[in-house]
């Protein structure tokens, strides 16, 4: 369910609100603020994620009664993916919502989740994203309420090395390849760098690095580097119209576009689907495998939009990769909170209680089939010392001009960069003048 309340200085709302904090306590629900961009230059993208978040809370709503008999409880916070505004957001929610507790919040965005790291901690409530937080973030000793869960930038290098690997048969083809990392020039297309020069060293291949300034929507230029390069390879690493212009450039200027890796976020319907005819072939890193025949899909469908219910009003949009985003976000948010309930009890929970749930939270294979989710997501198991997860896995799709096909799942070695990792955060920690906490990390993250 979800609420809206309108600004009003009046006696009569400051009332209803009083009102409001007896009722969510009555109702034993667990509010969840939902940090949405339906409007803005991302709102395509927007609009998907939080009808995938909010479906799956609904559907718990409507077919368990909510987590453990504690029902979900949602209200927006509308940033239109501007910095400030979800800065805004965080301020907003991190001491509760009218007298109820929050359990956990989760920006939706690489800059928010970096902008309120020390809020994060200072403030005791945990931030949570799938897949685009920092490295540091990773480390639990220096950031106890951080949790950049199941995928990094440094580690989707390495997928994308491996997924070229496997193309030419084997890791001792990579030498003398000529790999061509072309990214969007900001924090965010920067992250690959450092790792990529890492795996050039490794495995002998030629690593070239080619910045596009924002908003990269002219990449004349930037192919023709390519070309002249001698690339065999591109690892793409776009965000928004960059995507699809490149797509079609590189069609244009000749380069087979099955040998482009997209960014996991530059591997969306969204994407592809500007750059038509051109984008057939075309692949990308994905931990949101897009699709509607996984189990948990179903079942969303059949107890929503079979009923008219849903958030979706562009039906098309069900089972993309944004959509499935958010309904994976939704169920580890969700998992972390019946974590929290088998230790503080079937009621809302607090940030500091969520804290504890998520360093102790283990989504196995067994549980995956339980859900339904076998195949939607990779299991994903937490620490007090490892942030991220214990395997880090993901999936290479690549885009039939209808849909998308995938490799099953593909494994990495998930320690390799863990050394850099706790030196960066241990770094960061003495910069800021952060203690390390008293957790035991001797076997690393």
């Amino acid at each position: 369910m979800t609420r809206t309340y309108p600004k009003c200085a009046a006696l009569a709302f400051v009332l209803s609100l009083a009102w409001l904090q007896s009722a969510v306590a009555a109702d034993n629900q667990q509010v969840f603020p939902l940090f949405t961009y339906r409007t803005g230059p991302y709102a395509s993208v927007g609009i998907s994620i939080v009808a995938g978040q909010k479906d799956y809370l609904d559907y718990v709503n409507e077919v368990e009664g909510g987590v453990d008999g504690v029902k979900n409880s949602m209200v927006e916070c509308e940033y239109s993916y501007d910095l400030d505004k979800g800065v805004e957001c965080f301020d907003r929610y991190a001491h509760g919502y009218e007298g109820s507790p929050i359990a956990t919040l989760v920006p939706m965005s690489s800059g928010v989740f970096a902008a309120v790291q020390q809020r994060s901690n200072d403030d005791k409530m945990p931030t949570m994203i799938p897949g685009g937080g920092s490295v540091t973030a990773i480390d639990g000793r220096f950031n106890p309420y951080q949790f950049s869960v199941m995928f990094d930038y440094w580690r989707e290098a390495q997928i994308a090395v491996a997924d070229i690997a496997m193309r030419l048969g084997g890791e001792d083809k990579l030498k003398d390849q000529v790999i061509v990392t072309l990214y969007h020039d900001s924090g965010y297309g920067r992250q690959t760098i450092e790792p990529m020069k890492t795996l050039s060293e490794k495995y002998g291949f030629k690593d070239v690095q080619i910045p596009c300034a924002h908003p990269c929507v002219a990449q004349d230029s930037a192919w023709n580097q390519i070309r002249n390069a001698g690339a065999n390879w591109v690892f793409f690493r776009g965000w928004g119209a960059m995507t699809p212009v490149g797509i079609k450039t590189a069609k244009r200027t000749g380069f087979p576009v099955d040998h482009i890796i997209g960014d996991i976020w530059s591997t969306s319907e969204d994407d592809v689907r500007p750059a038509g005819d051109a984008a057939v072939g075309y692949t990308g890193v994905n931990i949101f495998p897009p699709g509607t025949d996984f189990e948990l899909i179903q079942n969303l469908k059949k107890t929503l939009y079979d009923k008219g219910k849903g958030d979706l009003k562009d039906k098309s949009r069900f089972g993309t990769v944004y959509y499935n985003f958010g309904v994976i976000t939704s169920l580890i948010y969700v998992e972390m909170l019946r974590t929290a309930h088998q230790k503080y009890g079937n009621r809302p929970i607090t940030g500091e209680e969520a804290q504890w749930a998520y360093e102790h939270l283990n989504i196995d294979d067994e549980r995956l089939k339980k859900i339904g989710a076998v195949g939607l997501m990779a299991p994903l198991k937490l620490t007090p010392c490892n942030h991220e997860g214990e395997k880090i896995q993901a999936k290479v799709i690549q885009w039939t001009g209808k849909g998308w096909t995938s490799t099953d799942w593909i494994k990495i070695d998930s320690d390799f960069f863990v050394p850099t990792f706790q030196k960066n955060s241990e770094a960061l920690a003495k910069e800021q003048n952060v203690k390390a906490r008293d957790v035991d990390c001797k076997t690393g993250l």
